[in-house]
């Protein structure tokens, strides 16, 4: 395998901050698609649009909006500023804030339709049992929404490590703290270094189809149980 120290440090860099990025999203996307999924709120729609936007928005415009803000002008640079935090542009961090908002419709929406796939009767039995709600949601409400918590994962993180235009823009191209599989191939084809920009691209073409056969696998095997 023809792949330099810097290609190295690019998967590395990849792979955190899809497991990053993953790990956040399902813990925030977890309250807020229970809630988006019972919610009699009027306005909902307005939030699903919101979430839904990176789906259509171009990224490098959504990565110039993220960089202005979290710019050292910006609002949440100044915010961190005022808290005694550098700005996060170009940096790692940086890199996992503009992520977990491109990638939140890949958790939320999958995580949403889980929700409320779940049957009203197994939760009501709990309540009838004593279970509170907290205890509710834990032993019974997610376990059922499994699927949707392994699909809304494998999408998190697919979606993560192929990401360009946003982490370009707020990130930048800097080798070893910022520079990530997708730039990096982009580097070797301007530099006409084919080779291993084949090589990058396999690794990502190979992990992107395991985790779709991962995720048609597991929502087969759903839907022959359900049936």
């Amino acid at each position: 395998m023809i792949l330099n120290e810097y290609d190295i440090s690019a998967l590395i860099i990849t792979l955190k901050l899809a497991l990053s990025t993953t790990f956040i999203l399902l813990v925030l996307g977890t309250p807020l698609s229970w809630w988006l999924s019972k919610t009699k709120f009027r306005l909902k729609f307005l939030i699903d649009a919101v979430i839904a936007l990176p789906l259509v928005l171009p990224p490098t415009v959504l990565g110039f909006y993220l960089l202005i803000a979290f710019g050292p002008d910006g609002f949440i640079g100044i915010l961190l500023d005022t808290l005694g935090i550098k700005p996060i542009a170009f940096t790692f961090t940086g890199l996992i804030a503009g992520s977990v908002i491109y990638s939140l419709p890949f958790v939320v929406q999958p995580l949403q339709d889980a929700f409320k796939s779940v049957g009203k009767q197994q939760i009501e039995v709990a309540a009838t049992l004593g279970a509170s709600p907290i205890d509710r949601f834990f032993t019974v409400i997610i376990p059922l929404a499994r699927h949707g918590f392994f699909t809304a994962a494998v999408l998190g993180f697919a979606h993560t490590i192929g990401e360009f235009g946003v982490v370009l823009m707020i990130g930048g191209n800097i080798p070893g703290e910022t520079q990530v599989l997708s730039i990096a191939i982009y580097d070797h084809v301007e530099s006409l270094e084919y080779i291993n920009a084949h090589w990058l691209s396999g690794i990502l073409l190979c992990i992107s189809f395991i985790m779709l056969i991962s995720i048609y696998a597991v929502n087969r095997k759903f839907r022959i149980v359900q049936s």
